[in-house]
Order: structure tokens, then sequence, then C-alpha cells
């Protein structure tokens, strides 16, 4: 049996904040992730999984090391971003209040979009950049 059939998702973001216990608690709250396992010794997160629908990302805490290493907050290239997570929802525009009335930066607003589907980019606290939309690739004829 290949992989694919016995994984959930194949691919899965990860990302580091600094202050990565107040980024699962406004993640979950401003785009309705759900927790399904943190790893931590007091404020630091060693890892974290978080689902939305049959998606994860993972995260952790900013330190040195052979991964750290290799990464750079966004803080720290003027806000930009190599890439970033794209989420599919079911109602993008409930999505989109929830996460503005939580404080996402707001950068691309919500629209209809030209390929199908209805979706916004936005920022988490630590300058992360999302995309929410309803278009979904899986689904034929989207």
């Amino acid at each position: 049996m290949d992989l694919a059939a016995r994984t959930t998702a194949t691919i899965i973001p990860c990302l580091r904040y600094r202050d990565a216990p107040a980024a699962i608690d406004w993640l979950c709250k401003a785009f309705g992730f759900q927790r399904h396992a943190v790893y931590q010794d007091g404020e630091v997160v060693h890892h974290a999984q978080l689902v939305f629908g049959n998606g994860m990302i993972m995260l952790g805490s900013v330190q040195p090391g052979e991964w750290g290493s290799n990464m750079i907050q966004p803080d720290e290239v003027g806000g930009m971003e190599t890439q970033s997570a794209c989420v599919i929802v079911n109602d993008a525009d409930a999505h989109y209040s929830q996460a503005k009335a939580a404080g996402a930066e707001i950068v691309i607003d919500i629209a209809d979009q030209a390929y199908g589907g209805r979706g916004y980019a936005c920022r988490d606290p630590e300058g992360h950049l999302w995309w929410f939309g309803s278009y979904d690739p899986w689904t034929p004829n989207a």
C-alpha cells in the first residue's frame, strides 16, 4: 500500500513562532485550527500539530539548531515570505469575519476569484502569510 493511501495529508506546512504558545491559541481562535498534539517545556514549544479538516500544520518555537539555522522569520526580511499555506474553507466570508475580528492583518481583501471560489489573504500576529478560500482544487470542475 502506498503512503498516500495510508495518510490523511502527505504535505504538511511547518512554521516557527517566537511566542509559539500564543500563536497556537491565536491560530485556533482566529482561523479555527484545533490542537492535535503540543509538546512543550514551559514557553518553548518543541513540536505542535494543529488540524483543520483533514489538513494539518506543524509548528514550534524559534530556536537555534540544525533546523532553526535554515529558517528566518517574516519580520527579519521586511515581512516577505517565500511560501504560504492555502487553506480550503466552507464559508470564506464567515472565516474572513472571524479572522478579521481576531486581529488578522488582511493583505488581500475577500473577493470572488477568476479560477473559482472566494477567498482572501492575511497575516498572523508574527507575519506569516495565509490564504483562505472556498476553491477546492480536488473537486472536479471546481
